[in-house]
């Protein structure tokens, strides 16, 4: 069984928590996270410039957590990005560019947004498929195991 990393903005805490969940019950024996940890739902939903601008403590740690996960990326067999609602940030932008430079299959939960609502022509086209459900994340796995074993 493939492992996987959730990249996602921290908006989605929650729903990424019960999305990696449900994948390990289902048996996916690796889910790496974001760590978002201690914070708020009210500062989590913020722009990250504006996370940036009212938080020191949070400029000087962004540094260590973008690193960090970086490093469960590398650890990653295939990247799942939990774009809600097709909102991709800029860390998570970023963390899909890493992902992709590291030559991963790389799942979406939705589509791109179109241009006038936000979205990147060059994201939408580094998605190897839309994944909505953990089921269907688990059975990609397996797929892409069973390829990789023939």
């Amino acid at each position: 069984m493939k492992s996987v990393v959730i990249c996602s903005s921290q908006r989605f805490s929650d729903e990424v928590n019960q999305f990696s969940a449900r994948l390990k019950k289902l048996g996916v024996p690796v889910v790496f996270i974001p760590n978002f940890k201690n914070r708020k739902k009210s500062f989590a939903n913020l722009d990250e410039k504006d996370r940036l601008a009212s938080s020191k403590s949070y400029r000087d740690k962004v540094p260590m957590l973008a690193f960090q996960h970086f490093d469960r990326i590398r650890r990653a067999d295939v990247c799942f990005i939990f774009n809600k609602d097709g909102y991709l940030g800029v860390n998570t932008t970023l963390e899909l560019g890493f992902a992709h430079g590291r030559d991963m299959v790389i799942y979406a939960l939705e589509p791109e947004r179109p241009g006038p609502e936000g979205g990147e022509p060059c994201r939408d086209i580094i998605f190897t498929e839309v994944v909505t459900t953990p089921e269907e994340l688990f059975e990609k796995l397996v797929m892409v195991k069973r390829m990789e074993e023939a």
